[in-house]
């Protein structure tokens, strides 16, 4: 009778212990986490950076004669200074533009051009956005206090995701930093992937590896890299040029090229202001400056991707509001690139789960 009685004890106590101890494991995790957290997205754009500009380090190495240290060290220095150069001036005017919008909007000294003549005649849209125009056009003050409850929640957010704009540069860093040290174990790395996500998703884990690191690439130059490549030229041009708010004009068309829009409905609107308040010379100097940073995509595209892209832009634009809301600016580009990465791996699986039976043998009934 003891017997039956000290075995429930016991078993009692080892799952008062083992309770005991998952709780005290899972503390310590979450914490960790929470400690971690902050670092989460630098270290997720580190990893995508590292995978997309692999093939460029191991070609760089060989050009070195297999020196992968150096290549690495030379690729770091070169993305630090397209960040700290280009992409730190781009920042810095944005920062000035959204500044000098605010301060002629507290002033009332910023003045509305009137609306064009055709506006009113675009359809659904047309004759409110023509009133709402001629209104800021005729009257700034009364526009703002008619609009304003609607567009400042939305500018407020806004806003406050500008004024971390010199934050998020210190993350692109801190990133490319970290990119840098994932080079040299980067197939060791890649090698261990596999093996996990074949231990996890059998048989086909592998191949799940490679089609995310595919999509990476394909998104990451072929999308990405493009769009920066044309807002950091349009920028600095019109920055070169003296044109107010060409921090402001890169970023719209950073968003409309990873979008895959295009800069022209940017860029066109420019040029036409342009040619209407600059002299001739100036102004056909900027076009055949600007016309090719527009049309530089057809060509660039086709080379740097690997296959077409088949990533939806409701998929690729739901990542760049979602990035840039939770993340600022780092997350404008890792929203897509992850996004994108979920939706291809998702659909692979898909696709995997639908495989046809296989034909009844010959010598079956």
């Amino acid at each position: 009778m003891r017997a039956p009685h000290l075995r429930k004890e016991r078993l009692e106590a080892s799952a008062t212990d083992f309770v005991v101890r998952l709780a005290f494991l899972g503390l310590f995790a979450w914490w960790s986490l929470e400690l971690v957290r902050p670092f989460v997205p630098i270290l997720i754009w580190a990893i995508l950076l590292a995978v997309a500009l692999y093939p460029v380090y191991a070609w760089l190495a060989r050009q070195l004669g297999d020196r992968p240290r150096l290549a690495a060290f030379l690729l770091t220095l070169l993305s630090l200074a397209t960040v700290l150069g280009p992409v730190s001036i781009l920042a810095t005017s944005l920062a000035e533009s959204i500044q000098w919008l605010a301060s002629g909007l507290n002033s009332g000294t910023l003045k509305i051009p009137p609306p064009p003549a055709a506006l009113d005649e675009w359809p659904v849209v047309g004759k409110d956005l023509d009133e709402a125009w001629a209104l800021a056009a005729s009257n700034l003050d009364d526009a703002v206090r008619r609009y304003g409850p609607e567009i400042l929640p939305t500018g407020g957010t806004v806003l406050g995701k500008i004024a971390e704009i010199g934050l998020d540069v210190l993350k692109f860093v801190a990133s490319v930093v970290i990119a840098g040290f994932l080079f040299l174990p980067g197939p060791r790395l890649a090698a261990g992937a596999r093996a996990f996500a074949s231990r996890l998703v059998q048989p086909r884990g592998a191949h799940f590896v490679d089609l995310a690191g595919a999509t990476i690439r394909n998104v990451s130059r072929g999308v990405i890299g493009v769009a920066l490549l044309q807002a950091l030229l349009a920028g600095v041009i019109l920055y070169a040029a003296g044109i107010p708010g060409a921090g402001l004009v890169a970023f719209l068309v950073l968003l409309l090229c990873i979008v895959q829009i295009g800069p022209a409905p940017i860029l066109l609107p420019v040029l036409i202001w342009i040619w209407t308040t600059q002299d001739t010379t100036f102004s056909l100097v900027l076009t055949l400056l600007l016309v090719p940073v527009s049309l530089i995509d057809n060509v660039l595209k086709p080379i740097l991707m690997a296959r077409g892209l088949t990533t939806p832009m409701l998929v690729i634009l739901t990542g760049v509001i979602g990035g840039t809301l939770t993340h600022g600016l780092v997350g404008l580009f890792l929203g897509p690139v992850v996004l994108s990465v979920f939706y291809e791996l998702v659909v692979a699986w898909t696709r995997l789960g639908a495989v046809p039976p296989e034909p009844p043998e010959s010598g079956a009934a």
